[in-house]
């Protein structure tokens, strides 16, 4: 018998790079605990994090190529599924064109090192135009506002939370989600020592969120009307005189444009459409500009919304305003020991805007991808350039974007599918071929693009703990032989698999890994700044098993600029103009009209045991008490003759679904929520523990239809149903 070991390594289930301690005998897991050593998560640790255990040893879990055939999935080699899977894209192409492929790349992409390194060349290969991915229901906007008042798409702000004095926070639940595009690891603890310090945080959302309650003050807005909110935060530093760049107004265009664009949103003019009173935007307004220090965030709500782009980027310009931006203590930039922005930089990925628009729709094209909305209606709508084959790559965007039932329709009348992928799952159902790879615990880890995000600058690398049994691939190997078939290099010779490619010899994942370190910001050879001493190589991280703290967020702002004057844009023509779209949905001060009588407004919500979809498939995140149930406020139950615990029915322009009601003062009158990720009732999955807990999808009332135009990016914030009893 195997001695026990214990190994380090950060958790990539989420966002918050929480270190773990794990102790192993054999193959056999003991125990997953929080790494008190790890210097950014500090021995913080949720309930995710145990379920690594469940996922390895997930008898569901796919590890070698699969077949879907009238009699069921059949197991074939890896010679049979890469001929097969290249050879109906070349047929689909030589006959459709190029454009005939699609390709969706679902979230676990970000949080799986191999898949981010070798999907973009795997991609290129493909050679078409039809890219989507889960960034257009999500954090687009937040990408736009960075691309065009920056320069960089992935120029993010992120809260220095752990110095602000005064925390604004709008349509984010970062006690639920761990922080989002704020990697915060025990972020409850960061946020209660804000308060400690004397500080304040207040909470905008139409739902009185598990943050909201830990908040100083929490106040309900009507969903879609943030922009609306935050130009008049805007327009009363402008008319108290509270508006402080302080330097930055030695690099910053546009203060003009912003204060008269501002103009037209006094407090008492955006009131009725928010819910919120003037005289407490007036307030909240001035002890933002007031306090030592302080910063506003924006997350998901704000995002999934008709006006998610203005959002962003009102949210960036009220940073700028009160002299916040690039500050201790107010939204910063990081320098991440891997230096994705500069990387990027040098090899031309900063961001694109409508180089090419889809072609039912016309929807622009973001950083090279479609609005995921449009997936469906591309493969639905015949004609030259319709989508006849699909790729998804850890993915299931049945139920994770607008209108999964259409989707799933769409799905099943392809010529050929593929999918990258450990499960079968609501989308990979419909696959021909399904190629597993290597998860978890079985893969090296290095965190590329939550380090980008993250309130304090660290690096740490995790090795794999177990080797994978004889015959499986890791993500990289199965996109670099896809890769080398398409580009005409001929198979690998399976008898030496995996590792016959020239690239993959010499490059693996831990390879480039060591290449970027060497060479970023604290190695010793940085392409940009000078050295800083630390000397860091993956050898020097591979000592260092907690990981290695590279100090606070600095203000770096002004030497990362890429705009063409390298000056912060605040006022960039197309989300000035986009203001007039605001003005027209909202036109004047007396209240709302935005549903009809009937109508309520869905919202979303996160749960701290979910993050996607197939984390319900294990047994330590479903347990409990229902989850997927409609939050309801009692009024509009009294109203309807609707009681707590009643199974209803939910009803939007494009679908219906039937859930229990659960009555509660936690979400604002005239709003409902549900959580998303659920809805694994529909045939021929293969996820025994989901599908006992099955739910509904939100997103089979979601609607494609409903967009933020700016952007693409899905509108799921504010749909308009209406519940009845079932």
């Amino acid at each position: 018998m195997s001695e026990p070991h214990t190994y380090y390594r950060t958790c990539n289930l989420c966002e918050a790079m929480c270190g773990l301690e794990i102790k192993v005998e054999g193959q056999h897991i003991l125990s997953i605990k929080g790494d008190k050593d790890d210097p950014f998560s500090q021995g913080h640790i949720c309930p995710k994090a145990t379920a690594l255990e469940d996922i390895y040893h997930d008898p569901d879990r796919l590890k070698y190529p699969v077949r879907r055939t009238p009699s069921g999935w059949q197991r074939i080699s890896w010679d049979e599924a890469f001929d097969e899977v290249v050879s109906n894209i070349q047929r689909i192409q030589g006959v459709h064109g190029r454009n005939a492929i699609g390709v969706y790349l679902g979230n676990p992409n970000v949080h799986n090192l191999g898949l981010i390194l070798y999907n973009a060349p795997f991609i290129r290969s493909l050679k078409t135009k039809n890219r989507f991915s889960a960034t257009s229901v999500d954090q687009l906007p937040s990408q736009y506002a960075a691309y065009l008042m920056f320069g960089h798409q992935l120029l993010f702000p992120v809260p220095d939370v752990d110095r602000t004095h005064y925390f604004l926070m709008l349509g984010a639940n970062p006690l639920a989600s761990n922080g989002s595009l704020m990697t915060a690891a025990g972020i409850e603890n960061r946020l209660k020592a804000l308060q400690k310090r004397g500080g304040k945080l207040v909470v905008i959302d139409p739902r009185r969120t598990e943050t909201a309650v830990l908040a100083n003050e929490h106040h309900f807005i009507h969903p879609g009307t943030d922009a609306l909110f935050l130009l008049a935060l805007i327009h009363t530093l402008r008319a108290e005189g509270l508006v402080k760049l302080g330097r930055l107004a030695e690099f910053t265009d546009g203060l003009e444009t912003i204060e008269q664009v501002a103009a037209d949103f006094a407090p008492e003019e955006v009131a009725g459409h928010t819910g919120i009173a003037a005289d407490e935007i007036r307030r909240m307004a001035r002890e933002l500009a007031a306090a030592e220090s302080g910063v506003v965030y924006g997350r998901i709500g704000v995002s999934t919304q008709k006006f998610g782009g203005l959002c962003q980027w009102l949210i960036n310009v009220l940073n700028v305003l009160t002299g916040n931006m690039d500050a201790p203590g107010g939204a910063m930039f990081t320098r991440p020991a891997v230096d994705v922005v500069g990387l990027t930089t040098l090899t031309g990925q900063t961001g694109s805007v409508g180089r090419a628009h889809s072609r039912v729709r016309g929807l622009p094209a973001i950083g090279g991808e479609f609005p995921s909305a449009a997936m469906a209606e591309e493969i639905l709508t015949p004609g030259e350039g319709q989508i006849r084959g699909m790729i998804t790559v850890a993915g299931n965007p049945v139920l994770s974007t607008p209108n999964g039932a259409q989707l799933d329709q769409a799905l099943a009348q392809l010529d050929f599918m593929v999918a990258i992928d450990i499960y079968i799952n609501e989308t990979t159902r419909h696959a021909n071929i399904i190629l597993p790879t290597t998860t978890g615990l079985e893969t090296e880890h290095y965190d590329l693009v939550f380090h980008l995000l993250a309130v304090r600058n660290t690096a740490k690398y995790s090795p794999a703990l177990f080797e994978p049994e004889e015959g499986m691939l890791h993500d990289w190997q199965v996109l670099g032989e896809l890769r080398q078939r398409l580009e005409g290099g001929g198979s690998i010779n399976r008898k030496t698999l995996p590792g016959k490619l020239e690239f993959q010899k010499r490059l693996p994942p831990h390879k480039l890994i060591d290449l970027a370190l060497r060479f970023g910001p604290y190695g010793a050879r940085p392409l940009t700044g000078t050295p800083t001493g630390h000397n860091l190589t993956l050898a020097k991280l591979k000592r260092a098993p907690h990981g290695i703290d590279l100090g606070p967020l600095e203000p770096i702002l002004q030497e990362r600029l890429l705009t063409s004057n390298r000056r912060i844009m605040l006022a960039p023509e197309p989300l000035v103009a986009d203001l007039a779209r605001l003005k027209e949905t909202y036109p004047t001060r007396s209240g709302r009209s935005v549903t009809e009588p009937d109508e309520l407004v869905l919202i979303g919500r996160r749960d701290l045991r979910t993050n996607n979809s197939w984390m319900h498939n294990a047994p330590r995140l479903v347990k409990g008490k229902e989850r997927c149930t409609l939050l309801m406020h009692p009024a509009d139950a009294a109203a309807r003759q609707l009681a707590h615990g009643q199974v209803v029915a939910v009803a939007s322009r494009v679908g219906q679904v039937t859930l229990p009601l659960e009555v509660t003062e936690a979400v604002m009158p005239g709003v409902v929520s549900m959580p998303h990720g659920w809805g694994h009732g529909r045939e021929a999955i293969q996820l025994s523990v989901a599908q006992a807990h099955p739910g509904v999808s939100i997103n089979d009332l979601t609607d494609e239809c409903e967009l933020d135009v700016l952007t693409g990016n899905a509108a799921f914030s504010g749909t308009a149903v209406i519940v009845t009893p079932l």
